[in-house]
């Protein structure tokens, strides 16, 4: 091995231990091995230059501010209330369907806002049914998160798996591509989580709605105490301004009620939100119709927000999440000198020799399966780096076309659900609803293994070999 190779790996390991290990910010141990490449010689500053400005960190900076945008104005929570309120004569089935709405949505915008926002009003309607918040807050995530395969926009790591294959020489997605792939996986998912998720938490389920009832019987027992004395009470006179009782039913969740959502929810206001949302449709149109690339068009919608005073400059910076941005490009860096120095081929090489034999079809359910077990273990966009020139080498080895290897990337990369601290959405909910971590890898291991089959389905159908 060469110099460049070895240092690249060496690189490459400590980046992912450090990572493992989960004590360093993942955004500083990628610039931190960035900056090793770059003292090392093992890329140039005009690589490193590239990193940065390449077109899937412009295209998620314009993003993000365009999301913050909708955020900001009150549009995401008014959405997500409305629907709610719809919903919630239905019972259990209206919380399925704010479910799969926060899933559509996800697709377009941040999955972390829109979970943030219909977390506290699902648990809440949950208990309000006497049911277990359990049995919806993970899917809400997990939901959320398989919602994001539908679109080239949203995940990061669509974008970033794009703009590497771009980089090695292959044709860009279009925006809704992968959408056919993305709505099978989806929908795969989704069905499984509706009709057995819930089943895989067993009694940790069953002990919450029966505590739930047990405090509800002792809620109204106390309150029909309370009526019962001021009935027959002669010496008792109401205070003035003393609070009703729950008898109005004051006391139980309102769905319209501001206090049910998270610290993101703002309120509403008609022109910026409308406008946010004409910028959002337009960078989404010129996109998906090739009128312009998704980088221009979202960096174009950020821009005018600002000029249209939708935002101001300071909030749009604030919208930016530039650790996300950072940990990209620190990542791209690390994928690059993957690339250069032979490293990637020589991985490639080397799973051929084992895979030869069984053919291209074979080679795409082993990588989907090795991307899988990766991202359990790293960041998406971690995995993203490290796979995708493999990918594509592995494609040309066979002779076949790149495009249904890249697109495994993407999917598996992100549809890893066995962890409760994989996304942010997981953590979120773990907390919220008290999930142990065995209960995430009791609803998410066999959802890995169904969205996986249904991957392997639904790829080559839509993207021949």
């Amino acid at each position: 091995m060469t110099f460049d190779q070895i240092a690249a790996l060496v690189v490459l390991v400590a980046v992912v231990g450090v990572l493992i290990h989960g004590r360093a910010r993942a955004d500083v141990v990628a610039l931190c091995g960035a900056a090793a490449l770059l003292l090392l010689g093992v890329v140039r500053p005009v690589e490193v230059q590239a990193a940065f400005a390449s077109p899937a960190i412009i295209a998620l900076a314009g993003l993000f501010v365009i999301a913050y945008a909708i955020e900001l104005t009150g549009l995401l929570g008014l959405m997500i209330r409305q629907a709610t309120r719809l919903c919630a004569r239905l019972g259990a089935r209206g919380l399925w369907l704010v479910i799969g709405m926060c899933g559509a949505l996800g697709g377009f915008l941040n999955n972390t806002p829109v979970v943030v926002l219909a977390a506290p009003v699902v648990r809440d309607v949950a208990k309000s049914l006497e049911l277990s918040p359990k049995r919806f807050l993970m899917p809400l995530s997990h939901i959320s998160v398989l919602g994001g395969l539908l679109t080239l926009i949203g995940t990061s790591t669509n974008l970033l798996v794009n703009d590497m294959a771009r980089n090695a020489g292959q044709p860009v997605f279009g925006i809704f591509e992968i959408t056919p792939v993305g709505l099978v996986i989806a929908g795969a998912g989704a069905v499984w989580l509706y009709f057995v998720g819930a089943r895989q938490l067993g009694r940790s389920v069953a002990a919450d709605e029966a505590e739930a009832r047990r405090l509800k019987a002792e809620a109204e027992a106390e309150a029909e105490a309370a009526r019962a004395n001021r009935r027959f009470s002669l010496f008792r006179l109401p205070k003035l301004g003393e609070a009703r009782s729950n008898e109005d039913g004051s006391g139980d969740a309102h769905l319209g009620d501001v206090k049910l959502f998270g610290a993101a929810d703002r309120p509403f206001q008609l022109r910026p939100a409308l406008t946010a949302l004409a910028i959002f449709i337009v960078v989404v149109a010129a996109a998906g119709l090739g009128l312009a690339p998704i980088a221009a068009s979202a960096f174009a919608g950020a821009v005018a927000l600002i000029l249209l005073r939708i935002l101001t400059a300071d909030q749009a910076y604030a919208g930016l999440r530039p650790d996300i941005l950072l940990l990209i490009a620190g990542m791209v860096v690390i994928g690059i000198s993957i690339e250069v120095t032979g490293l990637a081929q020589i991985g490639a090489d080397r799973l051929i020799n084992v895979i030869r034999p069984m053919g291209p079809l074979a080679a795409l359910i082993i990588l989907y399966g090795v991307t899988l077990f990766a991202t359990e273990l790293l960041s998406n966009a971690t995995v993203a780096v490290l796979i995708t020139p493999i990918a594509v080498a592995l494609a040309e080895s066979f002779g076949v076309d790149p495009r249904p290897f890249l697109v495994a990337v993407m999917m598996a990369a992100s549809a890893a659900f066995a962890t409760p601290f994989g996304y942010q959405t997981n953590v979120l909910v773990y907390n919220m609803a008290g999930y142990s971590y065995l209960d995430f890898v009791r609803v998410g291991v066999p959802l890995n293994l169904v969205t996986w089959a249904a991957a392997m389905v639904a790829i080559p159908i839509f993207f021949p070999f």
